[in-house]
């Protein structure tokens, strides 16, 4: 079956294709950008809200749950891609589950957790959409929702500020990645538009920075359910 260029299947199928080298460059400190400062930015604002249970949506190979884990926060982490919930549940005792986010809007898992995260894992359009507009069913009263991304003007290149679907790269990974996915762009307003629209309340945006170039090297999205 031919996949649509842009669209959220295509993301899916690069991940799969993807999730062995994928998982040696996080475990191997690969990523400068992460290992200097977005995986550090995350624990510390996914600490902040002092959760005690948390579901990790795009959980990849399991190394945010690891981390919570280490500060006690009992974590779930959920991945449509079963290759890297096989490598997260090797590699962890933590629970992990294969779920996309439209089983997760279908009502695939019924829990309701303190914390909500999603590190880098809402690239697509109509799944994010849908996603985040059902989040709060899963936050507890007084909840929170972190999304960690790409810092929008800093992604954005020479390319229009304006949402819509990009091509992807592996521009500075090695070899072994192939056919990397499309991504869906949105403008930071878009995203807060996107997070308001929930129900949520925007309490906070972070922008780490880059200690070398002194650029952004992402923006986190901190929002709570009422409470």
């Amino acid at each position: 079956m031919t996949l649509e260029p842009f669209s959220d299947a295509r993301i899916i199928d690069s991940w799969r294709k993807n999730a062995a080298p994928w998982t040696t460059a996080v475990r191997e400190h690969q990523i400068e950008s992460r290992r200097l400062v977005t995986d550090r930015a995350v624990v510390d604002a996914a600490l902040s809200r002092s959760p005690v249970t948390a579901l990790d949506i795009g959980c990849g190979e399991g190394w945010l749950v690891r981390a919570l884990a280490e500060h006690g926060v009992r974590t779930i982490g959920v991945d449509v891609v079963p290759e890297l919930i096989d490598q997260a549940t090797r590699q962890s005792a933590g629970e992990f589950r294969v779920a996309s986010y439209e089983d997760i809007v279908a009502g695939a898992f019924d829990l309701v957790v303190d914390l909500v995260v999603a590190n880098f894992s809402l690239i697509g359009y109509e799944s994010v959409n849908n996603l985040v507009a059902f989040t709060p069913r899963l936050l507890s009263p007084g909840g929170t929702l972190i999304v960690q991304t790409l810092h929008p003007v800093v992604a954005t290149g020479a390319l229009p500020y304006r949402d819509g679907w990009r091509g992807g790269s592996w521009v500075g990974f090695d070899a072994a990645f192939s056919d990397p996915p499309p991504w869906y762009f949105r403008t930071i307003e878009s995203w807060v538009r996107l997070v308001g629209a929930s129900g949520l309340r925007l309490l906070e945006v972070r922008e780490p920075l880059h200690p070398i170039s002194g650029v952004p090297a992402s923006i986190i999205f901190i929002a709570t359910a009422p409470g």
